[in-house]
């Protein structure tokens, strides 16, 4: 029975792990017709030519598949630049809990990828009441950073 069980929950995760990245509240959701290990490429030149680097990399696909098992590929990459981090940690010693800003490179069922993060003034709006306006000001300093990196990386 618990074979059953995990087949069928094995059957389930496969078919809806193809679901495609929607647009929600803020979200930037990018589509691109780049192939996925191209996309993940893109991002980490992007984000060199914008002067963020990267800092983690996390994506259950390749252990996923040593044990047998297909699932679309998605990485989660976070980048970041020291001079933020330090002007930060300045700001609010908690607000540095969500550094790296991430961002999440995702395989669609047609073979092309998709480009999602958080933007970083919805990462870090939790903290502005405590560290004051200047962290919004960095926050949206680095929406824009992000956007170029995106744009950069899904064209």
């Amino acid at each position: 029975m618990t074979r059953l069980f995990a087949a069928l929950a094995l059957i389930l995760c496969t078919q809806t792990a193809h679901a495609e990245m929607a647009q929600r509240a803020g979200w930037s959701v990018t589509p691109s017709s780049k192939s996925y290990d191209a996309l993940i490429a893109d991002v980490k030149s992007a984000a060199k030519a914008h002067k963020m680097g990267v800092v983690t990399q996390a994506g259950p696909t390749g252990a996923a598949r040593q044990r047998g098992i297909t699932i679309p590929g998605n990485r989660v990459i976070g980048l970041f630049n020291n001079v933020y981090a330090v002007n930060i940690l300045n700001l609010s010693t908690a607000a540095m809990i969500e550094a790296p800003v991430r961002v999440y490179v995702t395989e669609n069922q047609d073979g092309t990828a998709t480009l999602s993060y958080k933007l970083p003034s919805t990462v870090f709006a939790p903290y502005v009441d405590e560290a004051g306006p200047e962290l919004a000001t960095l926050a949206t300093e680095l929406d824009g950073i992000f956007a170029a990196i995106s744009a950069q990386a899904t064209q």
